[in-house]
């Protein structure tokens, strides 16, 4: 008699460089997903989750961090290229070695463009049991000027979403920070 083993629950977390320590770092907001994810969700039940990491790459305006645009050559775009790879692998490197040392299954992916819309893209692409986010805690008047890609995700991912907040003690004196 064949056994049949019960399908894993894929839960997708979107994750983002912290704005005040930037690359490699987490954003608190994406830390507090992850490990609320890990305590409420997962728990000892390792094999029963598999976690999809997927982090969004913002791309500049202009396209140049810290060059000066005027004087690119082709080398200045190939080495643009390989340094935000660098940065978004360092960043899931985090959450990947996380996994695997508690045994979760894992997978993670970078993409470019606005997070908000490129994660409901993906959410449609890869079809997740459960979207977990991060979530500043803006108020109204914040989120007019800086928008909340948390908000965007639970009104349009074709699929339930949760978001956490950080916590009151993890705000930074400026909570548009992360």
């Amino acid at each position: 008699m064949a056994t049949s083993e019960a399908p894993v629950t894929r839960i997708m977390v979107a994750v983002n460089e912290s704005t005040i320590r930037g690359y490699p770092h987490a954003s608190i907001s994406s830390r507090g997903a992850f490990e609320w994810t890990l305590q409420k969700i997962v728990q000892s039940n390792t094999s029963g989750f598999k976690l999809l990491f997927l982090h969004v790459q913002v791309p500049d305006e202009d396209g140049f961090d810290d060059m000066d645009s005027i004087y690119a050559s082709p080398d200045d775009f190939k080495s643009m290229k390989n340094r935000d790879r660098a940065r978004g692998l360092h960043l899931l490197e985090f959450f990947v070695t996380r996994c695997h040392e508690i045994g979760v299954a894992c997978e993670s992916w970078i993409k470019k463009g606005d997070p908000k819309e490129v994660i409901c893209h993906e959410v449609k692409r890869i079809q997740p049991d459960l979207l977990v986010l991060g979530s500043r805690g803006l108020g109204p008047f914040q989120r007019v000027f800086v928008g909340t890609v948390s908000e965007f995700c639970v009104k349009h991912a074709e699929c339930p979403v949760v978001t956490i907040k950080r916590r009151s003690d993890e705000t930074p004196q400026d909570p548009v920070d992360d």
